[in-house]
């Protein structure tokens, strides 16, 4: 990684916490949530050699079994609560496993050499890439989720219901579980029951390459012939008709069909009026008795075997592309199951999140298009702190149920030229995204050691860590150190900054008051404090017991010294006593201030540096 210059101030303040210890005090209850996507079949790989469509002889494969007691109590110390192990269920994958009798699936319709784990192959299965011993791959995948949990955090995996791989094959079905299209009327385009859609008549055709792209790279492979055959075409799993997508298209995949009639016509019952305003139970109560297409019982049956093995929950991928009733249907199946399953989804449109936390009984969303985008281009410089108030605002009624998140695996590395270049610059961000709401936090594994995803991986683009490709991932490496998982091969700068992230989670996992109110300073200093700018974001936690003001500066060159004042609809709910008050940082506990209340007003003076961030509390 290129070396990067960082304020003294945040390296002395990252380098003096103390990791926690595993004897941690009894955390408070609620609390809140912090999420560590890996992708799997990455996080164990120490091979460096990161040949462009290297093979897993090659370039290296990570296993279930190298997340040991070790690694696992090292991630659960970074402050995390839940780990979602991302890629696990069997999807398409190049290369035979003839000891449990799988074939390599077709690199005309695989994204990479290691395959997109959206393209799930298998439901009942997990990716025999990720086993040391691939006639026991489901037997160590259980080991792991003991292990997980061993250490005090819940598992949770992908289920992809929009799509699967355009080569299902289910070797491992339950008694009396069929496969997707195994009993489909090919010859019509939609019914109701069928998985799939089709296109009668014409067979399907691999897209055209672009940009000269070859499968693996223009290596030569016995079924790399530009064919495939399947006759009649399926829609494509982002929803193409044409029996030829395009490249573009996801064409590694096929759409399941819920019900859905082309021209849109819903084959099934729509929710009661008032719907919204009903729990699961009330949900799982309707759909019993109700005729729904087999899609939707082949993903409950789907879910419920996940259930059984000891899985805490999902994440849904693209789950606006499936309909909100379904959502219901398959949602309170779960919480039947497990009423603490934690059930995550993709969604970008704002106009359905209502929708998919109310009706469909998502318990959270990804805040993609919202906070993340407009955090983003503030780290990148060119946004401004006002616009955050309007999008807090907005989201307030849902705030609990918005997922936020700095990097996951569809978007850039943060320390990558394309976003930042520099971790650092994200400090700010960290902090207002972990503390300005109850909802959870995510990171993705590298995140904390700087990782700028640089590698050219094949498939894959630089900036994004590959999930199409055997590959290294070198920062998460030098972590790693050999298996250790001690950081040994860190540098000062990147244990600072895993040090930084481990505070802030750990401090969101144990303060009561961001599990309480918010109420945001940044437009009253605006309009009363000239010296305070749109490069600053301040706004104020709290509960019974604990009174909490944050301030954050994304400013890369300025310091902030001026005043922060505090709004009278604060000073009226907190009901301050009139005096001045050393006030302190409880996150790093490294910075004092003063704290002035008086007949006129109140104010805390702030002295900062550039992406300096500090939580004061009150007492």
């Amino acid at each position: 990684m290129q070396k990067t210059l960082i304020p003294a101030v945040l390296v002395a303040a990252a380098l003096s916490c103390q990791a926690p210890q595993p004897q941690e005090p009894e955390p408070m209850k609620p609390q809140k949530i912090v999420v560590y996507q890996v992708f799997t079949r990455l996080f164990g790989n120490t091979n460096t050699t990161n040949k462009p469509w290297g093979t897993k002889e090659e370039n290296g494969v990570g296993k279930f079994n190298d997340f040991t007691d070790t690694a696992l109590e090292e991630i659960k110390k970074l402050g995390i609560s839940h780990i979602w192990y991302t890629g696990v269920p069997h999807h398409g994958v190049i290369g035979d496993f003839p000891e449990i009798g799988v074939n390599s699936d077709d690199p005309d319709i695989i994204k990479g050499r290691a395959g997109s784990p959206y393209a799930v192959r298998d439901y009942y299965q997990v990716n025999p890439d990720l086993a040391v011993d691939v006639t026991k791959r489901m037997e160590e995948f259980e080991a792991l989720i003991a292990r997980t949990h061993k250490h005090d955090m819940k598992v949770i995996i992908d289920i992809v219901p929009n799509h699967v791989s355009r080569f299902y094959e289910g070797k491992n079905n339950p008694a009396g579980v069929r496969d997707f299209g195994a009993d489909d009327d090919k010859m019509v385009e939609y019914t109701k029951n069928n998985n799939f859609y089709y296109i009668p008549g014409k067979a399907f055709q691999v897209p055209e390459p672009k940009n000269g792209y070859q499968p693996l790279g223009g290596e030569k492979h016995p079924l790399a012939d530009g064919k495939f055959d399947e006759n009649p075409a399926k829609w494509t799993g982002n929803g193409s008709r044409l029996a030829q997508p395009d490249f573009y298209d996801w064409y590694e995949t096929v759409k399941i069909n819920y019900g859905v009639s082309p021209d849109g016509k819903k084959d099934f019952d729509e929710l009661p009026s008032g719907a919204e305003k009903l729990d699961w139970k009330a949900h799982y109560d309707f759909w019993q008795g109700k005729d729904v297409p087999d899609s939707w019982e082949k993903f409950k049956d789907i879910t419920q075997f996940w259930l059984g093995k000891g899985v805490d929950g999902f994440r849904f991928d693209m789950a606006e592309m499936v309909p909100v009733e379904f959502w219901s249907y398959l949602n309170s199946h779960i919480k039947k199951t497990n009423p603490e399953a934690f059930l995550l989804a993709e969604v970008y449109n704002p106009n359905l999140y209502r929708d998919y936390i109310h009706k469909g009984k998502m318990d959270y969303l990804y805040d993609k298009v919202e906070l993340y985008d407009t955090l983003k281009h503030i780290i990148q410089g060119h946004g401004s702190t006002d616009n955050l108030v309007p999008i807090l605002a907005g989201l307030k009624d849902i705030q609990h149920h918005m997922l936020h998140f700095l990097e996951n695996h569809d978007e850039q590395r943060i320390s990558s030229p394309e976003f930042a270049g520099n971790p650092w610059k994200a400090m700010p961000a960290m902090v207002v995204s972990a503390t300005v709401s109850t909802s959870p936090t995510m990171i993705y594994f590298g995140q904390e050691v700087g990782e700028p995803g640089a590698e050219d991986a094949g498939f894959g683009d630089p900036s994004r860590t590959s999930i199409f490709d055997y590959i290294g991932v070198p920062q998460h490496q030098k972590w790693m150190n050999g298996g250790k998982f001690d950081g040994g091969q860190l540098s000062e700068n990147e244990k600072a900054l895993r040090n930084y992230y481990s505070e802030v989670l750990n401090f969101t996992r144990n303060s009561s008051a961001l599990m309480g109110e918010y109420l945001e300073l940044h437009t009253f200093n605006r309009y009363e404090n000239p010296d305070y700018t749109n490069k600053a974001f301040a706004f104020a936690r709290w509960d019974d017991s604990q009174k909490l003001i944050v301030v954050t500066n994304f400013d890369e060159f300025k310091s902030v010294k001026t005043t922060l004042k505090l709004s009278p609809e604060l000073l009226k709910a907190w009901n301050l006593k009139a005096g001045e008050r050393e006030i302190k940082e409880v996150m790093f506990g490294k910075k004092k201030t003063k704290l002035r209340v008086t007949s006129e007003g109140a104010e805390i003076d702030l002295d900062f540096g550039p992406w300096e961030s500090a939580v004061f509390e009150i007492q």
